[in-house]
């Protein structure tokens, strides 16, 4: 059974790589019928925010990734990997080293100065004599320290790295007992049944490590999958403008876990030509083998195309519940359905639908300066009082049909184009010249709340 993770460190918000990697898990684990599961890697008490906790939480319970079990939080786990600790101690595999940071910040110097890759000199791996006073050792791993150390990877195939270039003997447990992140990691992986690790090729760098501690403690190996970064335009790491922001800014900005979700699996996987996944689909077809070996482009405006898909193929029962988080109630409105069957096809964002639902809704209090300029000209007042008089004089007024066939017929009465009626009807009604149909707008305020809005524009003196 394949069993994925994902294990974010509760430092700072969940952003979009993260995610991406978190979608990568969970969707290889439920093609294969197996467990995703969610660990919380918050050892670094200092830095460790119960809020950014809770937006993890908050951002998975939003895209509808459901993990299997209870949340795994390496902060009460510290007896069991003491107990790692320990065995590696006794079996001769780990030791003390009691090296002062005085003596290990001299060392590092010297290395610099002569130019030589900076590391801990082994000094106390075959210790035997007497400790020194008042230093609280540390414990370092006997790292191998020739030969090759190859990671099989499903994405960039084997990595090897000489073992006399990146490892030392490296730390497992600080001075005051507390395990680092490489040892615990191992520890975890194991005993939760990981046997798929897919996370950022970020961390290609520490798998070395984790495996000396894998062989160490005997434990299997499970199948690395490391992911290329997501890079903006210019081919550089992701900034907070880029989208390298809070997952749960986005839902404030108005997209969809449906779009996000579709977009982040574009983002260095992809089926043929295909642009649109549904859940099941991203289920069924994704594979980590397929992931590029390259990193992947960030594309603001491929995220807004696939948003307004999903707004546009959207039910308006599913658009209306989306909308109360802006505040909109469209439960009961008489014309609800023609208000989004309009809207919805002019909405890259629901925060953009929103606000042009609220200027439907809306009677307009200001006036665009420049569309009355171009709308109000030598015989507009006269046109939108006849054509309040129509509609005033019509008993059945309740489709844009309705609405249309008044102004085709004033149209035709006063003998002018459809602009002449048009122009100066979408200022009264909307304050501005932009904005959906007007036979549709009309349809949805209804009779009274546009002869309410002719009126006002006439007062205005516009």
């Amino acid at each position: 059974m394949v069993v994925t993770r994902f294990a974010p460190s509760p430092t700072g918000y969940l952003h979009i790589g993260g995610l991406r990697t978190a979608l990568f898990s969970y969707l290889w684990a439920k093609e294969n019928g197996g467990k995703f599961v969610l660990r919380i890697e918050d050892t670094d008490k200092a830095r460790n925010s119960e809020e950014a906790t809770e937006a993890i939480l908050k951002a998975f319970d939003w895209l509808g990734l459901e993990h299997d079990g209870e949340i795994t939080y390496q902060s009460q786990r510290d007896d069991i990997y003491a107990k790692y600790i320990k065995q590696l101690l006794d079996e001769g595999k780990a030791y003390k080293c009691y090296m002062s940071k005085e003596e290990l910040t001299e060392l590092r110097e010297t290395q610099m100065a002569n130019k030589e890759r900076t590391k801990y000199n082994g000094k106390y791996r075959d210790f035997d004599g007497t400790p020194p006073e008042g230093i609280q050792p540390v414990i370092r791993i006997k790292a191998p320290q020739t030969g090759e150390i190859i990671v099989k990877d499903g994405v960039k195939g084997d990595v090897v790295f000489q073992a006399e270039d990146i490892l030392d003997d490296f730390v497992i447990a600080r001075g005051d007992g507390a395990p680092t992140y490489n040892f615990v990691v191992a520890i975890d992986d194991h005993l939760m049944g990981i046997n798929q690790v897919i996370r950022g090729d970020d961390h290609l760098s520490n798998t070395p490590k984790q495996m000396v501690v894998y062989e160490a403690l005997g434990f299997p190996l499970p199948k690395f999958n490391h992911v290329p970064m997501i890079h903006n335009a210019a081919g550089k790491k992701l900034s907070k403008r880029d989208g390298a922001t809070d997952v749960m800014a986005y839902k404030e900005m108005g997209y969809t876990p449906a779009a996000l979700l579709n977009f982040l699996v574009r983002l260095g996987w992809s089926h043929g030509d295909q642009e649109i996944f549904s859940m099941d689909e991203m289920i069924h077809l994704f594979n980590p083998v397929d992931i590029n070996k390259s990193a992947s482009i960030y594309n603001t405006d491929k995220l807004d195309w696939l948003n307004a898909h999903y707004i546009k193929n959207s039910s308006n029962d599913e658009l209306a519940q989306l909308l109360t988080e802006y505040g909109l109630v469209l439960t009961s409105h008489d014309k609800r359905e023609i208000l989004l069957d309009t809207l919805k096809e002019r909405a890259k964002t629901l925060k953009e639908l929103a606000s042009l639902v609220n200027e439907v809704l809306s009677t307009p209090h200001e006036y665009d300066a420049k569309s009355v300029k171009k709308a109000f000209k030598d015989g507009a007042i006269e046109i939108l009082n006849n054509f309040g008089k129509k509609i005033d004089a019509c008993e059945e007024l309740h489709l844009p049909v309705d609405y249309h066939a008044v102004m085709e017929g004033l149209a035709t009465e006063m003998e002018i184009g459809f602009g002449k009626i048009g122009q100066p009807l979408r200022v009264a009604l909307l304050g501005k010249l932009s904005g959906p149909g007007l036979d549709e707008v009309m349809a949805i305020i209804g009779k009274e709340e546009t002869m309410l809005r002719i009126a006002n524009a006439i007062t205005a003196n516009l």
